[in-house]
């Protein structure tokens, strides 16, 4: 995991020695850009550009320097490289702020900045964070732009390590030293998301989930239960070993636990992890299964989580349940008509091996169920339907209404798009088999996909407690040109929102 060095200073941008001193621009009303660094306060220059008093030696050297000239519109994501003439720092970029004001838009410029400066092994960004929030804003912004995943690159790749960057955000004197601990680990939260997700997955199957959880615990408190094969075929799992039935590489289910002694809230997480799907013997086609070692993506998710809970010190007990299985084809697969039995004792007759997320999550969410947690949140790459109804940036939420008004609230506040969807119950007719208590999918109707998953995931959650569920198929990978924080690859998504979650239920 790449982790760069995050810091704050109160010293005027100008006496910086950063190979990159980041100022921040706004769109002018009359099309000219308005530069605001350090402060929400502007003052104009002769340049037209209005820059924030903290940054007067900013101010010295781009005076005269017409923006509209160079093409700077103040657009957000736009950055424009200028050398370093009057200011201490080798050069300085200009980055778009967008009209947006507030923390998202201060994460999303320090996020784009640093993320399109990936050469630089120093930067100072001068943006407007005239308080501890968009301070916070800033650093998280910018470490979250800061990742690169370089596992599988040779020795003689070129791709920049990041291992080594420094990233100072200007800020007020009276902000706390300490001001870059929780951006940090909440940007290691969302990398660790990304390294498991961009890894090959012939390189990370079930048990090597297993052992990526149980190392992470031992220099934090948790707790780490693996149960392989024979303990899920002892205790009832046939989801997840009907699942894994078919590939060389056994299922696993992983439960982290993070158990704070004066915690009076009890968070349960859990996590698809498919650590390759192939669609099993209803097998997909060639274009469809490229990119499918993503589909563990949930379980990498509700993990990071529970750690950044242990390394915050938040008051709220979390157990992270990651149901873990690789979906292949063999003569020991599991085929359409066979019928599992899930941790709950309901019966499941498969009908597409390729709807096999919801199996694992319903043995995860029954077993959760008996701790009787206050809240269940699960988390997949479950439906193509999410995609087709939301695409690719929005979350599906669906659940019980107090904690999905509750979720939505916490994603709002961190800027991550999502959308509440309906359960309607007429759709628990196209769940009928005529030999089982359910079928996994309704073959050859593909209405309502994703609200037909959540239909069927909601028969494994424990009477009275309230769930959420996240389907983040098309948001856990980026797949175009980069934007804010974000390039190509996995996004961690959802990863911030769960560990606002917490932090939200600590403080009842």
């Amino acid at each position: 995991m790449v982790r760069p060095t995050l810091s704050t200073t109160s010293s005027s941008p100008e006496t910086s020695t950063a190979d990159v001193l980041v100022v921040g621009v706004r769109p002018g009303a009359s099309g000219d850009a308005s530069s605001t660094a350090g402060s929400s306060d502007e003052t104009s220059s002769a340049a037209g550009a209005s820059l924030a008093p903290s940054a007067a030696g900013v101010v010295e050297a781009l005076a005269g320097l017409d923006l509209a000239a160079i093409g700077v519109t103040g657009a957000k994501d736009q950055l424009v490289r200028l050398p370093g003439t009057g200011v201490a720092a080798s050069s300085i970029a200009l980055i778009g702020l967008g009209s947006a004001t507030g923390p998202a838009a201060l994460r999303s410029a320090a996020g784009s900045a640093v993320r399109q400066l990936p050469q630089a092994a120093s930067i100072t960004l001068a943006l407007p964070t005239d308080s501890a929030e968009l301070v916070d804003a800033a650093l998280e912004g910018a470490a979250l732009g800061a990742y690169a995943f370089t596992r599988h690159k040779g020795t003689g790749s070129t791709a920049p390590t990041r291992g080594d960057q420094r990233i100072e955000v200007v800020a007020p004197a009276d902000v706390a030293a300490d001001a870059a601990v929780r951006p940090a680990i909440v940007a290691d939260a969302a990398a660790l998301v990304r390294d498991l997700v961009n890894t090959a997955a012939g390189d990370l199957g079930p048990s090597e989930v297993a052992d990526v959880a149980t190392g992470l615990a031992s220099d934090l408190p948790l707790t780490v239960e693996v149960l392989d094969e024979q303990a899920l075929e002892e205790q009832g799992f046939g989801g997840i070993l009907g699942v894994g039935r078919g590939s060389v590489r056994p299922p696993r289910l992983v439960v982290v636990r993070y158990a704070p002694e004066s915690a009076t809230k009890h968070l349960a997480l859990v996590g698809k992890g498919i650590t390759f799907d192939s669609g099993g013997l209803s097998l997909k086609p060639a274009g469809s299964m490229l990119g499918m070692k993503t589909d563990m993506t949930g379980a990498a998710t509700v993990l990071a989580a529970t750690v950044a809970a242990a390394r915050l010190g938040l008051d709220v007990r979390v157990t992270a349940w990651l149901a873990l299985a690789e979906n292949m084809p063999s003569g020991s697969a599991t085929r359409p008509g066979d019928v599992l039995t899930l941790k709950n004792g309901k019966t499941v007759e498969v009908t597409n091996t390729d709807a096999e997320g919801r199996l694992v999550l319903g043995d995860g969410m029954a077993a959760a169920s008996l701790e009787q947690p206050d809240a269940i949140v699960d988390v997949a790459t479950l439906t193509g339907a999410q995609v087709v109804a939301l695409g690719d940036r929005t979350t599906g939420l669906m659940g019980s209404d107090d904690l999905v008004a509750r979720v939505r609230a916490v994603a709002e506040g961190v800027a991550e798009p999502i959308w509440p969807m309906p359960l309607p119950e007429e759709l628990d007719a196209r769940l009928a088999s005529d030999i089982a208590d359910m079928v996994n999918a309704t073959v050859g109707n593909p209405a309502g996909g994703m609200l037909l998953a959540g239909k069927f995931l909601e028969r494994f959650v424990g009477e009275g407690i309230p769930w959420a569920h996240l389907d983040i198929a098309g948001p856990s990978e980026h797949k175009g040109g980069g934007y804010g924080w974000l390039g190509k690859g996995a996004t961690g998504v959802m990863v911030r929102t769960l560990i606002a979650l917490a932090e939200d239920l600590q403080s009842e």
